[in-house]
């Protein structure tokens, strides 16, 4: 159970004064309510005696006053010291987990569910929280309280102690029983909690799709079906806790049954004064909690285990794509060299592109051509290292890219993704993503770029307006305009654009295409589309057909002989 919980102690131990701070108040709490029994058996016996008086009734209650006072004080002091910690802690293993999620490669993200990691960073990390905080106090709490109160009764009654808390111990050994199925059950509930949102998240993200074919119901039907089996799940726990707590209420109460009888006995014999037997009492009730704390403590440790468990899966997750131990430190602007290039995804035999040799020209624009499914995508995916190619395949000059820092690589490889994606905020910051600190004037040039500026005219906010989530508001062409644009404003030494222009019409393509290599003279720039007319504008084109190179050569060239490119350029209605 706690070999999970290890992953705890450097965050503990960052925050270990105030776990002192609040242990010592968890003390002073107990040591408290430990005396004011005393204070009563006092005020009880005072009243059989011929001695008794207000005055000293008000003395006890106007102490006892003053411990429940100081009891709450110290009692705030645990809380804020040792649960301010675990909220800490939950505030850090979170941000460590979402460090190491931008880390890891698209191939991990490809095999793991957004739901499920939105689980473990959400309700797994909340489990967590309550391991490093409520059930410390309860361990520490119930063992104070315990050894303190067990040692006085047998110090002060004896044998009428030994009796009336013999079946105390029955509770632990319970709850110990218990505790096995715990986690098994809790890890069960949060991999349900776990289908649960990704269910969600798939048909939300999904819904005009769903709402177009009209699948509410089907939908419906598939979330009732996830929504029963979590609850199913659930009420496998709660039959545990259901069965759990009336034992252990019953055994507190035979406890108490048996004090009455023998200690009552012992009142009548005057073995013990009336005020004994109350203390006994209190005694006993305050004994209860912590052999009942126990349970709480395995109960949440369990949890809390099957939860850092889950997260833990993610933090030992290592990145397959890393930064060399020594990197090159600068950026060398040359040509990009691909030398006898295959590679195949990982877990699969079949190689997606194989002995590729090409040369992308610093300075140039090159265009590539394909079928789909060609691995047109891949080799661009490879050359920011999104995908890792093996070693010695691609290089910038005559440096592999693999001995570059990530961050340097991909800062001087602008990369336009063939699946646009924009961030639920404005126009202005989704542009303005790769350099925070532009301008509007810069920001507006790019949009002059890209052909955005007569678009944001109609937007309420122009630059400022919000796109919603995926950008959600906009129009294909317009999401494909204002990705181009994120990474233009850069103006990175290569640009990198996987068919940028699917969505956008010829007219404001051309357009695009003019104002983009204009602002783009010099640099070297690498252009996958479908379109001839497009690539008619590059200095040379390389065409692929099941993962290889079967053409390359100028754009006038390839028109000139038979192949694919002569093809498509006919399909699309081009003079040959």
């Amino acid at each position: 159970m706690f070999k999970e919980l290890k992953t705890l102690l450097p965050f503990a131990r960052k925050y270990r004064s105030a776990y002192i701070i609040g242990f010592i108040c968890l003390l002073a709490t107990d040591a408290g309510e430990m005396y004011i029994p005393l204070l009563i058996k006092k005020a009880v016996d005072s009243l059989g005696t011929e001695g008794f008086s207000l005055h000293r009734i008000g003395t006890l209650m106007l102490l006892m006053l003053s411990i429940a006072v100081s009891v709450g004080a110290a009692r705030f002091g645990w809380r804020f010291f040792i649960i301010g910690s675990s909220r800490r802690i939950e505030r850090d293993l979170r941000k460590k987990i979402f460090d190491h999620l931008l880390t890891l490669s698209s191939t991990f993200f490809g095999s793991v569910k957004s739901g499920d990691i939105m689980a473990r960073a959400t309700n797994d990390m909340r489990s967590v929280r309550r391991a490093s905080g409520m059930a410390l106090v309860a361990f520490l709490d119930g063992t104070v309280l315990s050894v303190g109160i067990v040692s006085l009764l047998f110090i002060t009654y004896g044998k009428l102690a030994l009796v009336t808390i013999l079946p105390l111990p029955f509770i632990t050994l319970i709850i110990l029983f218990a505790g096995k199925f715990i986690k098994k059950y809790f890890k069960s509930v949060q991999e349900g909690f776990s289908l649960l949102t990704e269910r969600t998240r798939e048909t939300f993200s999904g819904i005009r799709v769903i709402k177009s074919l009209t699948m509410e119901t089907y939908f419906k039907k598939k979330f009732l079906q996830v929504n029963l089996q979590y609850k199913e799940r659930n009420m496998r726990l709660v039959r545990l806790w259901g069965f759990f707590f009336p034992l252990i209420s019953f055994i507190s109460g035979l406890s108490l049954m048996l004090l009455l009888v023998f200690g009552g006995r012992a009142v009548i014999n005057k073995q013990i004064t009336p005020g004994d037997f109350t203390a006994l009492i209190s005694y006993l009730v305050m004994l209860i909690w912590p052999l009942m704390g126990m349970g709480f403590t395995v109960n949440i440790l369990q949890r809390g285990a099957a939860s850092m468990g889950r997260i833990n899966n993610i933090l030992k997750t290592e990145p397959d794509i890393v930064s060399p131990p020594r990197p090159v430190p600068f950026f060398k602007e040359s040509d990009i060299k691909v030398k006898n290039l295959t590679f195949a995804y990982p877990g699969t035999d079949s190689p997606v592109i194989k002995e590729i040799n090409a040369v992308f020209r610093r300075g140039a624009t090159t265009g590539i051509l394909g079928r789909t499914g060609s691995g047109k995508s891949t080799l661009l995916k490879l050359l920011p290292r999104l995908l890792d190619p093996p070693e010695g395949t691609l290089l910038i000059g005559d440096i592999d890219i693999r001995n570059y820092k990530l961050e340097v690589l991909r800062k001087n490889l602008g990369f336009v993704p063939q699946d646009t994606f924009l961030f639920s905020t404005t126009i202005r910051e989704n542009i303005s993503f790769g350099k925070p600190d532009a301008g509007d004037s810069e920001i507006m040039e790019i949009c002059s770029i890209v052909s955005l500026v007569k678009d944001l005219e109609n937007f309420p906010g122009g630059i400022g307006t919000e796109v919603g989530e995926r950008g959600v508001t906009l129009s294909g062409g317009q999401k494909q305009r204002i990705a181009m644009g994120r990474a233009l404003l850069p103006d990175p030494p290569v640009l990198i654009m996987d068919d940028p222009f699917s969505s956008v019409d010829t007219e404001t393509e051309s357009s695009i295409l003019h104002r983009l290599f204009e602002k783009r003279q010099g640099k070297t720039n690498i252009l996958v589309s479908h379109r001839v007319s497009t690539l008619s504008r590059c200095d040379y084109v390389y065409v692929l057909d099941g993962g290889r190179i079967v053409q390359r050569g100028t754009p006038g060239e390839l028109l000139m002989e038979e192949g694919l490119y002569r093809e498509i350029a006919v399909l699309q209605g081009e003079d040959v």
